[in-house]
């Protein structure tokens, strides 16, 4: 502001100068008077301007000392601010070089502790996994529905379990333990035989064996692990297992048949023919087996049933009647063993003692006579049996080698890749064996037991026959001394 009003001044001097040299001569005087005039004007209105430039010079000056201290505070409050800056930065520096160490530090803890989760995380689903696959293996899930449902949420890799999941696996685990411990009774839906679901009243005994118990039926069931429900097995256990489940439901019996391989033996039951499928198995050759069978079944039968009606007490009877004919009761002799009626040993002595008035070599070629009658409805059909008992083993052994050359025809046609195609020939070959084997041993020994008792009985009759005569030759002396 100052230097524009000097400028001013200035200018305005020069143009003065300038404005008094074309005055003329003539006008001189009044040139100069005007001009002193405005001169004296121009230098008073310098003046002026001059004294305003100077106090304003002056309020400049004193406004820029007043700007200049307080922009030398604010320069030395800068200056403060700055040392306060630099020493913040300088110990936030310090603050970040600890926390850096810090951060370091933490960093390697939580890698640690990440490295430590992950470790425990996959040992939970490992052991999820396992619990879960131990879960459906065990047959106790077949009366808890939805069991262990829960760990399925564990597989995924976005679920972290938790101290709950923890808990709940860890419960899981201790109730398995218990429920495996355990032998109960009760009432559950299971497949029967049929296919259709029924209710009834179970036997579980721990992890083993699942037994069951119906209106109609007495069997064990077994658990599937892909529908964890239970179905009965599709044969039924022997007379004698089914009475022991039977006694051990209703208390009656402290033990009970189980199955440590977890329904692997009980499995057994339904791969075994039962013997109607084996006879089957044979081939045509067992059919004349079976027909032997029945025939000597019948024999056997007839027989015992003959030879038990013609058994007398032979002991008794020549007591009683000896005692009769030492007493000369001839009459009470003939009703005694007309009380046997038709009985070999009856019918013998019977003859005797009709020819008791004839001679002794007489009496006996009567009682041998007589006992010759008697040996051929004994000994009726006891050598069919025989035969029958060296037949069957021969049809056993013809099977064996019809089955063995099926089995050869087949190795020749399809080879030995596949031993179930060569199991038709050899199960042929080896039931016929069994089953002429099985049929000829239990006639064998009726014919061998038959035959012993027809001759116990034969020799019997010879024994008690001499008897008699004896008994008839002393009562003759007795009461006829003349007679020998």
């Amino acid at each position: 502001m100052i230097k524009r009003r000097l400028a001013l001044f200035w200018v305005i001097s020069l143009g003065l100068c300038c404005l008094s040299l074309p005055l003329q001569a003539a006008d001189m005087r009044i040139g100069q008077r005007e001009a002193s005039l405005g001169k004296a004007a121009l230098l008073k209105q310098v003046e002026i301007e001059k004294g305003r430039a100077v106090e304003e010079a002056l309020l400049a000056t004193k406004g820029i000392g007043q700007k200049r201290r307080v922009t030398l505070q604010a320069i030395q409050q800068l200056e403060d601010d700055n040392r306060r800056i630099r020493a913040a930065i300088a110990a936030q520096r310090l603050e970040l070089e600890r926390l850096e160490t810090a951060r370091e530090k933490l960093q390697k803890r939580q890698e640690q502790i990440d490295s430590v989760s992950r470790e425990l995380i996959g040992f939970i689903r490992v052991n999820a996994r396992d619990l879960d696959t131990l879960i459906g293996q065990s047959l106790q899930s077949a009366f808890i529905k939805d069991r262990g449902r829960f760990l399925q949420r564990l597989f995924n890799r976005d679920n972290v379990p938790d101290m709950t999941d923890i808990r709940r696996i860890v419960g899981l685990l201790l109730a398995e333990i218990q429920l495996s411990g355990e032998v109960r009774i009760q009432d559950q839906t299971l497949v029967g035989r049929s296919g259709e679901s029924e209710t009834a009243s179970v036997l579980v005994l721990g992890n083993f064996t699942t037994a069951y118990r119906t209106a109609a039926e007495t069997g064990f069931a077994l658990y599937s692990e892909k529908s964890r429900r239970l179905f009965a097995l599709s044969k039924l256990p022997s007379g004698r297992v089914r009475e022991k489940i039977a006694a051990y439901m209703n208390g009656r019996s402290e033990d009970v048949p189980v199955d440590p391989s977890r329904g692997t033996a009980i499995r057994q039951i339904t791969a075994q023919p039962d013997l109607f499928e084996q006879i089957a198995s044979g081939g045509p050759v067992v059919w004349p087996i079976l027909g032997i069978l029945l025939i000597g079944i019948l024999i056997i039968g007839e027989r015992f049933v003959f030879l038990l009606r013609r058994r007398v007490n032979a002991e008794k009877l020549s007591e009683q009647l000896n005692t009769l004919a030492l007493g000369n009761q001839w009459s009470a002799c003939e009703q005694l063993l007309a009380k046997y009626g038709r009985k070999p040993l009856s019918v013998v002595l019977q003859a005797a003692l009709k020819n008791r008035h004839l001679k002794r070599e007489d009496i006996e070629n009567t009682l041998q006579e007589s006992i010759l009658g008697q040996i051929p409805p004994l000994e009726r059909f006891l050598s069919t049996l025989g035969m029958m008992a060296s037949i069957a083993p021969l049809l056993g052994l013809l099977g064996t080698v019809t089955g063995m050359i099926n089995t050869f025809h087949t190795i020749t046609t399809f080879g030995t890749g596949d031993a179930r195609m060569m199991s038709g020939g050899i199960s042929e070959a080896l039931v016929t064996t069994m089953l002429g084997l099985s049929v000829a041993i239990p006639i064998m020994f009726c014919h061998t037991l038959l035959s012993r008792f027809v001759e116990n009985m034969i020799a019997e009759m010879e024994e008690k026959a001499v008897a008699f005569t004896n008994t008839i030759e002393k009562t003759r002396a007795e009461h006829d001394p003349g007679a020998e």
